[in-house]
């Protein structure tokens, strides 16, 4: 692999698993001050940004020794409000500038494995920030968000708050193979 798109991938490796903590004590929080939905966004997304980073690892598959990993992470434990604009933020970024840097980087490089990896990381990561803002917007007002369900497809980390899709909208997998929170 090209040790540019490597880079990338080790700093998204990073990134994301970061992302999963930080969601998981997010979401612990937005327990504890009543938003139980919220916290159960918090979880599923925190689960899906380990899918992401499982697939930057596997698409490191060649890749052995130890590393330095430079990657942001968003810090700060506030109240369930700042924390979805943490949230928000870290996904726009990603979205933003993040994966579309890296994902032009390992074009170029013809780094399919690299390319698949991110292409699905910025498709949730799309989804994610939305659903973030909803919720956000939800807290702002005192409510907690409105879902009856939490699904997370395993193969892409797309997120869904109404089960209505038959199949993941980014990947095709089968909705039976989602995971509820």
């Amino acid at each position: 692999m090209n040790a540019m798109t490597a880079d990338n991938l080790r700093s998204a490796y990073g990134g994301e698993s970061q992302a999963h903590m930080r969601y998981r004590i997010w979401g612990d929080k937005a327990e504890k001050d009543g938003f139980p939905t919220v916290a159960r966004l918090f979880m599923a997304t925190s689960d899906a940004e380990e899918v992401h980073a499982t697939l930057h690892f596997k698409a490191l598959k060649d890749e052995k020794g130890s590393f330095s990993v430079t990657s942001g992470g968003g810090f700060g434990y506030g109240s369930t409000s700042e924390n979805l604009q943490g949230a928000i933020d870290g996904e726009l970024f990603e979205v933003e500038q993040m994966y579309p840097a890296y994902i032009a980087v390992a074009e170029m490089q013809n780094e399919k494995a690299a390319i698949s990896a991110m292409r699905y990381a910025i498709e949730a990561e799309k989804v994610h920030a939305e659903l973030f803002t909803k919720a956000k917007e939800a807290v702002d007002q005192g409510r907690d968000l409105e879902a009856e369900t939490v699904l997370l497809c395993p193969v892409c980390g797309f997120i869904s708050l109404t089960g209505e899709e038959d199949n993941c909208p980014l990947c095709n997998a089968k909705k039976e193979l989602f995971k509820e929170y």
